[in-house]
C-alpha cells in the first residue's frame, strides 16, 4: 500500500503561524509522525509540499504514474478556488481524502466551501494533525474494501 500526503500553501509554516488555529507542532514533526504511522501499519507514505498550484498538479499526476494507491491532501487555500487541482484529483482516479487541521466550517465564510472535496471520497477537518492519520486510515480502508 502506497499513500501520498500532499500539503498546499503555507502548511509548511505549521508550528510557526497561528498556533491557536494550527497548533504548535512543527510541519517536520507532523510529517515524521505520519510516516512512522505508515511504517507501523505496512503503508509506504511519501509526503509532498508546495506553495505552488502547478507543482501540486504535477505531483498528483506523478502519483498516477507511480502507482500510488491513495492520496491524503490538504490543499490549503487552494481548497476554496482551485478548479485545476480539483480536475487533477478527478483525472488521476486515485481515492483521495481531503484533510484540514482546523474546522473550516467554524471559520470565515469563504473557508466553508471546498471545490476539491466533491472529487474526494471524504473530508476530515478540525482534528489537528491527527486528521492526517485518520485520512491515511480512511484511504487504506477504502482501498482494501474495494478489492
Amino acid at each position: 500500500m502506497k499513500i501520498a500526503v500532499i500539503n498546499g500553501p503555507n502548511i509548511n509554516f505549521t508550528g510557526i503561524r497561528e498556533k491557536g488555529v494550527y497548533g504548535s507542532k512543527s510541519f517536520e514533526d507532523i510529517n515524521k509522525n505520519i510516516v512512522e504511522y505508515g511504517e507501523k501499519n505496512g503503508i509506504e507514505i511519501s509526503c509532498f509540499h508546495s506553495n505552488h498550484e502547478g507543482e501540486i498538479i504535477d505531483f498528483l499526476q506523478k502519483c498516477y504514474y507511480d502507482g500510488i494507491n491513495g492520496i491524503v491532501i490538504n490543499p490549503g487555500a487552494f481548497t476554496h478556488y482551485s478548479y485545476a487541482i480539483r480536475d487533477a484529483i478527478a483525472s488521476v482516479s486515485i481515492p483521495t481524502v481531503e484533510v484540514h487541521m482546523s474546522n473550516i466550517h467554524k471559520r470565515e465564510e469563504f473557508r466553508h466551501a471546498s471545490v476539491t472535496v466533491p472529487v474526494c471520497i471524504g473530508q476530515i477537518c478540525g482534528l489537528g494533525d491527527f486528521g492526517y492519520i485518520l485520512g491515511v486510515q480512511a484511504v487504506k480502508n477504502y482501498c482494501e474494501s474495494a478489492k
